[in-house]
């Protein structure tokens, strides 16, 4: 058994009778923007809960003990970023991580001095963080390239149908069609226009 098999049956449980069955499933609608904007919004929600939950380790690592109200502030904001890339507004959740990767970066350069004995494992982090806010930048562009729409502009659907039979089959087919008894209007009361014009 196939998956899209397996998944029309699943679907198909959970629907009263009388309601329309799933038949197949067509090509995902998804993009690889869309993929990778998913990847980063789970990224984010995992690192935001990482910084919520264990902030004295983080700081321990990187030496910027004293920190840990900091890093649950972050942890916060990583967990929203998280949540906004992870919903309808994709675009707006990866640029709030992009904004959150230019603090992380900032904080994390305070903590490149000298005398901090952790030195390397900043540079470390730092150089990740680079690394994702690459990411974070190529994911903002692809979805705004593939989801964003200039002014004026309307969506073309030429391959997509509201009739699963076809055209054809759809026409007359509500030709026997009886509303329900629940379904239809109450009668309208007749008033004379003595009636009318007492009230």
């Amino acid at each position: 058994m196939n998956y899209v098999f397996s998944a029309a049956r699943i679907s198909n449980v959970a629907r009263s009778e009388g309601d329309p069955k799933l038949i197949r499933s067509g090509p995902s609608s998804l993009g690889t923007s869309d993929s990778l904007a998913k990847a980063l919004g789970w990224f984010s929600f995992g690192l935001g809960l990482a910084e919520l939950l264990a902030p004295r380790r983080i700081t321990r690592a990187l030496g910027m003990e004293g920190k840990e109200g900091l890093v649950r502030a972050y942890g916060a904001r990583e967990i929203g970023a998280g949540m906004l890339t992870l919903s309808t507004e994709k675009q707006l959740g990866l640029w709030s991580r992009v904004a959150g990767d230019g603090l992380d970066i900032a904080t994390l350069m305070t903590a490149l001095r000298r005398d901090n004995p952790k030195r390397d494992n900043v540079a470390m982090a730092l150089f990740m963080v680079l690394g994702v806010t690459l990411l974070d930048f190529i994911g903002t562009q692809a979805i705004s390239a593939r989801h964003g729409r200039s002014r004026g502009q309307s969506r073309l659907y030429p391959e997509r149908s509201g009739f699963p039979k076809g055209l054809q089959a759809a026409r007359g087919a509500a030709k026997d069609f009886k509303v329900p008894s629940d379904m239809r209007a109450a009668p309208v009361l007749a008033f004379n226009k003595g009636q009318a014009s007492a009230a």
